[in-house]
C-alpha cells in the first residue's frame, strides 16, 4: 500500500503521515525533508539558494542519512526547502529517491507514507490512498509558532505568518509540480480538529479504500 500525503506548512500531515504509518505498520519518508537537506547544505557551503547548478549536484548526492540532520527542523532550512523546491532541475533530481522508497519501502514492511507538496500529483500518481490536509493559514502560523516557541526559539507571530505566506505562494504558484490537491484525494481540514479526530478521519478513509481495494 502506497499512501500519498500532500498539504501546506503546518497543517498537521507531518504528524498524521507518521500516525498513519505506525497504523498500519508502513514505512514513512517526509519528502519535504530531501529539499531541506539540499537547502541546509548549500547554506553550508556559503552558497546562495538561488544557485541551481549547485543545487542539483548536491540533490542528486542526498542520502538517507542527510535527513537525519538536526538543522533541517529550523525555519531557515525550511524557507531555503521552499526556494530549491522551486526549481525543476531540483525536483527531478529527487524523484528517483522518493519513487524507490515507495516501491521498495525499507525494513520489509509492505508499503510506504510519503508526505509532501506533489506526491498524489507527481510522485506517486498511482497511490493506493491521497489525502490532501489543510488549514486555514492563521491557524497554521500559530501551531508553527508554538512548535518554535517549544524548541527554544524564537517566534514572532507576524513574521512567522508573513513567511508562510510567502511560502504558500511558491509553492502553489511554481510553474513545475505544484501544491495543489490530486482530483481523486481526500481532503481534510484541520484547522478545527485536534491530533486524535484528524487520525480517526484518515484511517477511516484509508481502512474504507483497502476495502473497497
Amino acid at each position: 500500500m502506497i499512501i500519498a500525503i500532500d498539504g501546506p506548512a503546518a497543517a498537521g500531515k507531518g504528524t498524521l503521515a507518521r500516525r498513519l504509518a505506525d497504523r498500519f505498520r508502513l514505512a514513512f519518508l517526509d519528502t519535504g525533508r530531501l529539499y531541506r537537506a539540499v537547502g541546509v547544505k548549500l547554506a553550508r557551503s556559503g552558497l546562495d539558494v538561488s544557485d541551481v547548478e549547485t543545487a542539483v549536484a548536491l540533490a542528486s548526492e542526498v542520502t538517507a542519512a542527510d535527513l537525519d540532520d538536526q538543522e533541517l527542523k529550523s525555519e531557515a532550512a525550511a524557507n531555503a526547502a521552499s526556494r530549491v523546491a522551486a526549481m525543476p532541475e531540483v525536483r527531478a533530481a529527487l524523484v528517483d529517491f522518493q519513487r524507490a522508497f515507495a516501491s521498495n519501502p525499507p525494513g520489509g514492511a509492505m508499503g510506504a507514507v510519503l508526505d509532501g507538496r506533489d506526491i498524489g500529483t507527481v510522485i506517486c500518481p498511482d497511490a493506493d490512498v491521497k489525502l490532501f490536509v489543510t488549514a486555514r493559514i492563521e491557524v497554521r502560523a500559530r501551531r508553527r509558532v508554538k512548535e518554535l516557541r517549544e524548541r527554544g526559539l524564537e517566534a514572532i507571530y507576524d513574521r512567522v505568518l508573513h513567511e508562510m505566506k510567502e511560502r504558500d505562494a511558491r509553492d502553489s504558484e511554481r510553474h513545475v509540480s505544484p501544491l495543489v490537491p490530486a482530483e481523486d484525494s481526500f481532503v481534510i481540514d484541520t484547522s478545527d480538529l485536534d491530533v486524535t479526530a484528524a487520525l480517526v478521519a484518515a484511517v477511516k478513509y484509508v481502512s474504507s479504500r483497502k476495502l473497497s481495494g
